[in-house]
């Protein structure tokens, strides 16, 4: 049995937490905020209960698989959505509801694209081989070296290399003719915190997994519900979890983490320590690594940060439902300068989750609960979020004309987070809200390993290292961490 001390309680936190306290390990989490779950927090104010980051799950069996590896059944209730979301397209009153019934689909699409269904199938088909072809090689696998990661890939089959070269809106612009199906089609990059004019068209797998492979799922309760059981388990598992704990140091003896430093100077000594905060940062930021200085970090590219406001509304909203997408008209020119530019968008697009639409215990009677995320740059370009009452104005008048409701009138709750506060509540480098984005040169091994290069006791865990960002791969990336840690533990 080892002592293991894990720096941070988000989703790849807690997961590695239950896995390696199944196997006998002493593991004591350590977590900045006051509450643990990292981005998949809770917000409660006002009688409403606001989902903070995450607003569904896809790929649910990795949820069941993270509990079966603990001899436990999953005990949240998950329920498919159906539609997936609908999308609010600048001018059109009406908007379009996405199906994974491709029949349903079609008739949804019957005026501006012909034949959909077997386009659909067609682009579906493809990227549900590419991603069957890769996920045992690529998404779950560990790599020691660059070497080995490339050998991995020439086991993929030869038919998926252009994938690499390609965009995500390359593919969907060779596939369909309508702007507006294009558009949805990469809807799943830009707000995954990038563009589809910058990511690889390997990621066309994640319409695979949410059209046909799982789709989406809600969290009964809210999807708050998935930590607090989580954290009960880990209770039950003699898991200790200490809140309000920051670490800013770290001591070192012969090649190994000896401890680490919190904000108040105590020591915290463990035999094996576990990042679950941003692993590039980590080592920039605490380690001061040089590979991972400011000046290399602002080099990388990061996902978009989120600009996030929290509503409690009175009365019902017909128009809304669980998950709608609001966009523009300049759905490329929007996305070719919201990474870098210093002004709030003007006719900024959004992503709106109305839970109380479904989850009535999360709002007073008579009221709606609401979630609006809308991608912005982060704290490199813009700094200064002075205006962000003036932005979140913008966004319910925008929002409240095209759903025919007074949103501003009848507001009995509101917060604003903007990209400061992600980046100081939750460590967020520069406020980046889903840490390293998934270029080319960012993925696989040539994302931040999950096992340090100079202490031989100190791992990662997390969006920002392998596999990948999103609940599912944070979960896989528990996974690996905990069999790295195994397997090398066995060899000693």
């Amino acid at each position: 049995m080892k002592k293991v001390t894990i720096i941070g309680s988000g989703l790849g936190g807690l997961a590695t937490a239950m896995r390696l306290a199944h196997k006998g390990h002493d593991v004591t989490i350590l977590e900045k905020h006051q509450t643990p779950g990292g981005r998949l927090n809770v917000i409660y104010k006002d009688g409403f209960k606001f989902d903070l980051g995450p607003s569904f799950m896809s790929m649910t069996y990795e949820l069941d698989e993270l509990f079966n590896s603990i001899g436990r059944k999953n005990p949240v209730e998950l329920v498919e959505l159906d539609p997936l979301y609908q999308v609010f397209f600048e001018g059109k009153e009406k908007p379009r509801l996405i199906y994974k019934n491709l029949t349903k689909l079609e008739e949804e699409f019957r005026d501006i694209e012909p034949d959909l269904a077997a386009k659909v199938d067609r682009y579906l088909t493809r990227a549900g081989q590419f991603f069957h072809d890769t996920e045992d090689k690529v998404v779950k696998s560990n790599f020691d070296s660059y070497l080995g990661y490339i050998l991995k890939l020439t086991r993929v089959p030869l038919k998926h290399l252009p994938y690499l070269f390609k965009t995500m809106w390359s593919e969907v612009n060779k596939t369909f003719t309508s702007e507006e199906v294009k558009v949805i089609f990469s809807l799943v990059a830009f707000f995954l915190g990038s563009t589809p004019f910058q990511t690889p068209a390997i990621y066309s797998l994640l319409n695979y997994t949410e059209m046909r492979h799982n789709g989406y799922w809600k969290v009964s309760g809210g999807m708050y519900t998935l930590v607090e059981e989580i954290i009960k388990i880990l209770a039950e598992m003699g898991v200790k979890i200490y809140y309000n704990t920051e670490i800013k140091g770290f001591n070192k003896i012969n090649g190994r983490l000896d401890s680490v430093v919190d904000q108040n100077g105590k020591l915290w000594r463990s035999d094996i320590f576990i990042s679950n905060s941003d692993a590039a940062a980590f080592r920039g930021q605490v380690l001061g690594r040089k590979k991972f200085r400011e000046e290399k970090l602002d080099k990388m590219h990061w996902t978009l940060a989120p600009f996030t406001i929290y509503l409690g509304v009175k009365g019902s909203i017909d128009k809304l439902m669980h998950h709608n997408y609001f966009l523009g008209s300049n759905f490329k020119g929007y996305a070719e300068t919201i990474f870098t530019t210093s002004i709030s968008p003007q006719k900024p697009y959004y992503y709106v989750n109305v839970l109380s639409k479904s989850e009535k215990t999360v709002a007073p009677e008579g009221h709606e609960n609401m979630f609006i995320l809308c991608p912005v740059p982060d704290l490199r370009f813009k700094p200064d979020w002075s205006d962000r009452e003036e932005l979140a104005q913008n966004i319910i008048d925008d929002l409240s004309a095209r759903v025919g409701f007074d949103i501003s009138s009848n507001i009995v709750s509101k917060t604003i987070l903007d990209p400061n506060d992600w980046a100081e509540s939750l460590n967020l480098y520069k406020g980046s809200g889903l840490g390293l984005a998934h270029d080319i040169d960012q993925v696989g091994a040539f994302r931040p390993k999950n096992k340090d290069e100079e202490f031989s006791n100190l791992y990662y865990v997390g969006a920002s290292t392998t596999p990948g960002t999103g609940l599912p791969m944070v979960i896989i990336s528990s996974r690996l961490v905990s069999e790295r840690i195994g397997n090398e533990l066995a060899d000693v």
